[in-house]
């Protein structure tokens, strides 16, 4: 990996089932087995995917116009079967309003187009899912 293509987070335990997730920006999220407020590894799976593709169209359409309205609801089903513990069913659902005039009908046309866009070429997270990427796991000395 080139430092252009790297990227990490590390995961620092703060108590049974309690962690902190630090980027090298020094940000930092909570993670927890939702017995609290913080949000579950399942959680940030689906706020990834719908985080990274609103993005992605979120970035192109407020430069035509600012939106009145910008939601995205990521849904999915939480399955166990023979397969282990994995996701099924996984929905992006956005919800997009721009105001009236020609700026929000140019972004308003836009909009599938982009949505289609960021689902098929541009959101790493969503791609690296539906591609099924191997993850390696090992401990360190």
């Amino acid at each position: 990996m080139s430092e252009d293509t790297a990227r990490r987070v590390d995961i620092e335990r703060a108590s049974v089932g309690r962690y902190t997730v630090r980027n090298v920006r020094g940000g930092s999220i909570a993670v927890g087995m939702a017995d609290d407020g913080t949000f579950t590894p399942v959680e940030l799976l689906l706020a990834a995917i719908g985080c990274c593709t609103a993005v992605d169209v979120d970035l192109v359409t407020s430069r035509r116009a600012e939106p009145t309205r910008f939601t995205v609801a990521v849904t999915g089903d939480k399955i166990r079967d023979g397969n282990g513990n994995h996701m099924e069913n996984l929905a992006v659902t956005f919800t997009v309003a721009f105001p009236a005039g020609a700026d929000g009908d140019t972004a308003r046309e836009a909009l599938p187009r982009l949505v289609q866009l960021s689902h098929d070429r541009l959101c790493t997270v969503s791609r690296t899912v539906e591609l099924g990427t191997p993850v390696s796991i090992e401990l360190a000395g």
